[in-house]
């Protein structure tokens, strides 16, 4: 297990946790710069605060993450406007709970 923090357009920063090996070494890798190409982070969002993320009222389930470079617009958000909407996500905002702010970047892993 490993977590990592990211942030997009609304500027604060948004703490996940990735469980699967091969995920968190591609986390790792976009960190060094070693991979340029699919970034972004998106994973399905669990409509409650986790310990290791209090500033939001939801997290990303750690089995759901991935990264990519290009994704639909439906699940496109900032982390403010997901907060400030949550209780419209899964619906027609953010169908499935899928959450993929585009404009999210990796900025560390956290110890």
């Amino acid at each position: 297990m490993a977590r990592f923090a990211f942030t997009d357009q609304g500027g604060k920063e948004f703490i996940f946790e990735v469980t699967d090996q091969a995920k968190i070494a591609e986390a790792r890798n976009i960190l060094s710069g070693n991979e340029q190409t699919q970034v972004h982070v998106m994973g399905r969002i669990v409509k409650y605060r986790a310990s290791y993320n209090p500033d939001w009222s939801f997290h990303l389930d750690p089995a759901t993450i991935t990264f990519f470079a290009m994704s639909i617009e439906v699940c496109d958000a900032t982390t403010p406007y997901v907060e400030d909407h949550l209780d419209e996500a899964c619906g027609a905002f953010l169908p499935g709970c899928f959450w993929c702010p585009w404009s999210s970047k990796l900025t560390r892993e956290v110890a």
